[in-house]
């Protein structure tokens, strides 16, 4: 029998549930007021042999209510009534008000400080943060399953993005953008054709780009290679035209220079409106497009030669920066680029290692592009060379009805992520408690994971159009529900995990860097990986093992394990866990033995895995860049850099940023003290991305929460 739950979901009968429930009610009356066991199971028994395949969960309770009626034992059926009507009460109550306002006055921190690409104080990115607090407490008390909720609340995995689970909308994807061109689309109900000149391209893949953000809630990639047909035909209408013009009068070397001068301003321009589209567009999440620029020249395309030319402008425009108010360049946030290194272009005598170049360079001004191995992904991926997410999650290969290897188009349902560390504290070495408890949780991932999944059954195409009818995942009929896309491994569902070290030091008292830690973790690993396997063969749905970057998620584990567990050396003591697989910053290994030990994982970890190295001084240290990129190429899959400069935004100043008399973040060169307007990357807790600070902290508070 299912069970269809107040919030309309299904769920299977557990008749344990109901037993308890009616013992809870039983312990609170006096001895002749109770019901016996068999009492209890003959009530049970009523609603089994009803024989229904669905029931509704009130329907249930009042069988209940009436057998204990007919028992007379009318003190207990009022005692379970209001127990029921207590949990409705649980259920119904809003505990956002506080949450709320506190966020309008500006004194929510935890919120405030989620998400470093918001502006809390601004009206419109308050209205998405009110609207998140509200979801989030809709989930937690009626969406959820209520272990599923306790099982958030208490940090044995994390439920993500509970602040839009309220809606119908997925996670992250890869835009098809090259149908979307090719074949037009619309947006805000008026008809975008396909675009006649390389600039028009431009413009209309932010436009893009502005509406697919506004109708998800992570991040999303495009492979700028479908530019470079638009590219060729703007060098061939001005070479029309100025043979037109200009045939009779002048050489054809002439004619093809001016045609090469035209096509360079164009290429600039265009190029520029997508770095500033993005970057001074809002959506309606409150913030600017998440969104990956993935460079990659494709030996095979058509369009090698142009796309070539647009990489290139692409890193130059990001060497050179975006100005701020004040006029000064520096790194802006979006887009993310990724650059593929190949035969041709990995810094081993190709044709386009000038490129590569050019984004070693870009790397160690502006810590982007990460870079991408077409060796080892084909390796990884049946062959196949393709974008992550905007989260850095990875599809799985999937062929269409042709038999053809289809990538984009498709997105990411969800992400559940467990803590690892959490179970090896409560298993305190004993492997047989540890693999016990592993399995329980990984049966809390999968529900977790379904939830999500069924809130996007029965969606229809016409809850976001320019995704499912305008091409940016598909083109169905309106009103044609989404179920297709959700099956068959179309899409994917996440499992990460946080802190692959801790577990593995608390279990074998190592770090998974030593042959016995890594003989355990890669046990753990493997079983993860496993489990999602197997939940794809019995559902049919894409489950994918994903190495998370959610740097804040690390803290949150942590700090829930140090209140529950008290301070335990080199696990909580820290405040933070080590990220998914990587190796804990403060062991002694080099960026090369870092990479080659972390590869490993990222085979396994195939459904999301990115490693970092932490480079000083990268600026005057290019040739080392360069060397660590072409060992990239040979050895590792997906891989970024980090570096211990500081940085101001404000005046750019790029050396270190102190800490004042009123312990704040202070620029010695222009003062600022704007931490939104500056990065700091010294690492004393060992976390290696960026950081954006807020005002207020202790400088022990800032040397526990850099990983925010």
């Amino acid at each position: 029998m299912k069970v269809i739950k107040r919030d309309g979901s299904t769920v299977s009968y557990d008749r344990n549930k109901i037993k308890r429930a009616i013992q809870k009610a039983n312990a609170e009356v006096e001895p002749a007021e109770k019901v016996s066991d068999e009492t209890i199971e003959y009530i049970i028994s009523c609603i089994e042999t009803k024989n229904r395949s669905r029931m509704l969960v009130e329907d249930i309770q009042d069988i209940i209510e009436q057998k204990l009626m007919d028992e007379k034992k009318f003190v207990l059926a009022k005692r379970y009534i209001i127990y029921r009507y207590s949990r409705e009460l649980i259920r119904r109550a809003n505990t956002t008000d506080d949450s709320i306002l506190s966020l309008i006055q500006n004194r929510n921190k935890d919120v405030m400080e989620e998400n470093s690409n918001k502006n809390a104080t601004v009206a419109s990115t308050q209205r998405d943060l009110i609207a998140g607090e509200v979801s989030k407490d809709l989930t937690k008390r009626i969406l959820l399953p209520e272990k599923i909720s306790k099982a958030h609340e208490e940090g044995i995995l994390h439920f993500h993005d509970a602040d839009y689970f309220l809606q119908p909308i997925f996670n992250c994807c890869l835009i098809n953008i090259g149908d979307m061109l090719d074949n037009g689309t619309v947006m805000n109900g008026k008809l975008i054709e396909s675009p006649k000149s390389f600039q028009v391209a431009c413009t209309v893949m932010t436009q893009v780009i502005a509406a697919v953000a506004s109708s998800q809630y992570g991040g999303q990639s495009v492979d700028v290679r479908h530019l470079g047909k638009y590219l060729r035909k703007s060098y061939n209408k001005f070479k029309t035209k100025m043979t037109a013009e200009y045939g009779d009068t002048v050489s054809e070397e002439t004619i093809e220079n001016m045609v090469r001068d035209r096509l360079n301003d164009e290429l600039r321009s265009g190029v520029q409106t997508i770095q500033y589209q993005i970057n001074t567009l809002m959506t309606t999440n409150g913030q600017s497009p998440f969104v990956t620029l993935f460079l990659n020249l494709d030996k095979d395309d058509e369009y090698l030669k142009e796309n070539a030319m647009i990489v290139e402008e692409i890193l130059r425009q990001r060497l050179e920066g975006i100005k701020n108010e004040k006029g000064v360049y520096i790194t802006p946030a979006f887009p993310k680029l990724i650059y593929v290194l190949d035969e041709h272009n990995c810094l081993k005598g190709g044709e386009y290692d000038y490129i590569t170049e050019l984004a070693v360079k870009c790397s160690a001004k502006r810590l982007y592009p990460d870079y991408i191995s077409a060796k080892k992904m084909r390796e990884n991926y049946e062959g196949n060379v393709f974008s992550c997410m905007g989260c850095r999650s990875f599809l799985t290969p999937w062929k269409d009805e042709n038999g053809q290897y289809k990538f984009e188009g498709r997105f990411n349902q969800g992400v559940v992520s467990l803590n690892l560390p959490q179970i090896g504290i409560l298993a305190d070495g004993d492997e047989e408690k540890f693999w016990d408890l592993l399995e329980e949780r990984l049966d809390l991932c999968y529900e977790a994971l379904m939830c999500r999944h069924n809130a996007l059954m029965g969606v229809t195409s016409d809850v976001s159009p320019v995704h499912w009818q305008y091409g940016a995942i598909a083109r169905l009929p309106k009103g044609e529900p989404i179920d297709k896309l959700l099956l068959d491994g179309y899409s994917t569902l996440s499992l990460g995990y946080i802190g692959l070290y801790e577990v593995t030091k608390l279990m074998k008292g190592c770090s998974h860097t030593e042959p016995t830690g890594q003989e355990f973790a890669l046990r753990v690993m493997n079983r993860l990986r496993a489990a999602t396997d197997q939940w794809k063969a019995e559902t049919g749905i894409g489950f994918g093992l994903y190495g998370s970057p959610a740097e804040s998620l690390c803290y949150r584990f942590a700090r829930i394990d140090l209140e529950r567990f008290g301070s335990i050396p080199d696990i909580t003591d820290k405040g933070y866990y080590t990220n998914s697989y990587h190796v804990d910053v403060r062991e002694n290994i080099d960026a090369f033995s870092k990479f080659r030990f972390e590869s490993q994982f990222q085979k396994i970890s195939s459904g999301g895995a990115i490693s970092y190295v932490e480079i000083p001084n990268m600026r005057n240290n290019l040739d080392a860049l360069a060397e660590v990129v072409r060992f990239i190429y040979d050895n590792i899959q997906y891989a970024e850099f980090n570096t211990k400069s500081d940085y101001c935004h404000e005046c750019g100043y790029d050396g270190e940023i102190l800490i004042n008399d009123d312990n704040e973040w202070e620029c010695p060169q222009c003062g600022n003290k704007d931490h939104a307007k500056m990065n700091v990357t010294r690492r004393t807790c060992g976390y290696l991305g960026e950081n954006f600070w807020n005002v207020g902290k202790t400088k022990e508070i800032k040397a526990r929460v850099l990983h925010l």
